[in-house]
């Protein structure tokens, strides 16, 4: 799992170093860090009202009484902006992969409730939609707020109680729902003319 992230890592700063001169925007998601997962985005113009950003998260940690939210994960997304790119509402076009490995956990509105008492390894992939909000606080900084919906399938083998980890099966899912969440803070690279 560490080789996978350093693999990621490098990707997006080989993707930072050839990017056009022209606004690029590093980020990073608040909402995550509040999971214990770090994360990046690095997102550039296409065009005048299209971006690409490319976001990428890893989760290592275990916590007490075995619990963990261990996963890594990349996260594509086009973007159309209603008036001016990294400036006011926007529109995206997702897809996103992860590898997970998580248990003994409860999330919110206790979706996913056997997170509680089962531990779960496998794969998601999906895709959906959001709609997004840059707010301008200086030169260089922007706040941002996104929200997105969508599809996702995961295939997972399923253990007994997330510590002991006893096999149980194999098993897959279909989810519809939230497949994007975020409150980030906005760094903006400009090229100079």
């Amino acid at each position: 799992m560490l080789k996978k992230s350093t693999l990621l890592l490098l990707f997006m700063g080989l993707v930072i170093q050839h990017l056009p001169a022209q606004e690029v925007a590093i980020k990073t998601n608040l909402l995550y860090w509040g999971t214990t997962t770090p994360n990046i985005s690095v997102e550039t113009a296409l065009g005048k009202k299209t971006t690409i950003d490319l976001q990428g998260t890893y989760n290592p940690f275990t916590f007490s009484n075995n619990k963990k939210l261990k996963h890594w994960s990349i996260q594509p997304e086009l973007r159309l902006w209603t008036c001016e790119k990294f400036s006011g509402s926007f529109f995206g076009f997702h897809a996103h992969y992860a590898y997970y490995n998580v248990g003994g956990i409860k999330l919110p509105l206790d979706i996913f409730y056997n997170l509680r008492n089962y531990r779960y390894q496998g794969y998601a992939v999906g895709g959906g939609f959001s709609y997004g909000y840059q707010w301008y606080l200086g030169p260089h900084w922007n706040l941002e707020a996104q929200f997105g919906f969508g599809y996702t399938y995961s295939r997972f083998d399923q253990y007994d109680c997330h510590k002991c980890g006893d096999f149980i099966r194999e098993g897959h899912k279909h989810y519809f729902g939230p497949t994007k969440i975020g409150v980030s803070i906005v760094y903006l690279i400009k090229s100079k003319k």
